[in-house]
């Protein structure tokens, strides 16, 4: 299965936090998964370092190589993601969320993510959130 981490499951997962769930846990560990993070990911962690919003113990540089060191995949925000935030209903006011969701629904994979908002999205597509 492909599976997309929301930014606080990348972060709790690799910094050991008991924050994750074990269902969770188990997902991005099972090999027969391919787990991606996305540059949104990224981008909301770079901005919310900057406004003092979140700290963490690991460097963006540090996550970055035990990303590629676990064969966690990345991927781009592609135009086409950006058309489906058109139509998106405005249950989630988080820029960052909504298109880490759109780009789950896009690319047909599950979504870990502890935020029960995304139900109310997956109510009506193939995606599940896993937590």
């Amino acid at each position: 299965m492909n599976i997309l981490l929301d930014t606080h499951a990348l972060i709790w997962f690799f910094e050991g936090n008991n924050k994750l769930s074990e269902k969770a846990k188990k997902e991005v560990q099972n090999p027969k998964n391919t787990i991606f993070v996305s540059v949104v990911s990224f981008w909301e962690i770079a901005i919310k370092i900057s406004i003092d919003k979140l700290e963490m113990d690991l460097s963006m540089e540090e996550l970055q190589k035990l990303i590629w060191k676990n064969g966690i995949q990345i991927i781009p925000i592609k135009i086409e993601h950006t058309f489906l935030l058109r139509t998106l209903p405005y249950y989630h006011k988080d820029p960052f969320d909504r298109l880490l969701f759109v780009q789950s629904l896009s690319e047909n994979m599950g979504l870990i993510s502890c935020d029960k908002i995304f139900d109310e999205y997956m109510e009506n597509s193939d995606i599940n959130r896993i937590w």
